[in-house]
């Protein structure tokens, strides 16, 4: 998905308040890396290993094409943007990189590293959520204007920020890439938190997709019909089967008989319960 309207320079996300340095330069000068000190303020928090070691490749072949900027510090500089630069030039033993030195207040330190990494399509769902709260609470910033200002509806940036109210098993999944976004927000929908991380131990144990991960929220959140008391032997029946069949089972009995459900979530799982079932019988 393009993004637009991420070119318009630090006044599309930053206060209106803020203003450019009296003297700005882009002069670029070489800084010892040993003493530049990380972001305080970076709003990324993964850097994967495999993108650095890649980054670290090219730049060993080619150089740091694109300056970092930094600003000064009593012991050195501190990054305003470019940490992955920073971190993969380390990695390629790089003992000075090119940097544009800019003198900046904390709070144009964060915007400007909101404003890098919100550009970035690899940028993690999660952390694109904090980011947008960091531009709500820190810069007192609407749902609206924040859309307006990095081209994205309103709705999305609304159900980007939903994420940061999912559970904290289900946030580590989707920032390691146990499941997507889609199913984040397939288990949003859930009535309540206990539903939500049921479907979410079901998604990961049978592998479902975003569809399937909808309709089982769908059916989870169904009025459950009130039951009596389950009898202690059919209890252990139950989960007997469960046992066996590796499949969630229902077992309740009536005057004139019983039922017995046994559910599956994919394809995949059907047809191992068939396989447990009937073992070899022919079809």
């Amino acid at each position: 998905m393009r993004r637009r309207g991420l070119g318009r320079g630090l006044d599309a996300l930053i206060p209106t308040d803020w203003t450019e340095p009296k003297e700005p330069t882009n002069a670029v000068t070489m800084v010892p890396i040993h003493l530049i000190q990380p972001n305080p303020f970076q709003p990324r928090q993964d850097f994967r290993d495999d993108e650095l070691e890649v980054l670290a490749a090219s730049i060993k072949r080619h150089g740091v094409l694109q300056p970092v900027i930094l600003r000064p510090k009593e012991d050195g500089y501190e990054l305003v943007a470019g940490e992955r630069r920073w971190r993969a030039a380390m990695r390629a033993g790089l003992t000075e990189i090119p940097s544009i030195i800019r003198p900046c207040s904390d709070d144009e330190m964060l915007a400007l590293a909101l404003i890098e990494n919100l550009q970035r399509e690899d940028l993690n769902p999660l952390d694109e959520a904090l980011a947008y709260q960091t531009l709500n609470e820190r810069f007192h910033f609407t749902q609206e204007e924040i859309a307006q200002r990095v081209g994205k509806s309103r709705a999305a940036i609304a159900n980007t920020l939903r994420l940061l109210q999912l559970p904290e098993p289900i946030q580590r999944a989707l920032r390691d890439g146990t499941i997507t976004e889609g199913h984040a927000r397939a288990l949003l929908g859930a009535p309540d938190e206990g539903v939500m991380l049921e479907a979410f131990r079901l998604v990961v144990k049978h592998h479902l997709s975003v569809r399937q991960t909808e309709a089982l929220i769908r059916r989870l959140a169904q009025p459950r019909r009130r039951t009596r008391p389950q009898d202690p032997h059919l209890h252990a029946l139950q989960q007997l089967l469960e046992e066996r069949l590796q499949a969630t089972v229902r077992l309740r009995k009536g005057r004139k008989g019983g039922v017995l459900e046994i559910r599956f979530y994919s394809d995949e799982e059907l047809d191992a319960l068939v396989q447990r079932l009937a073992g070899d019988l022919p079809f």
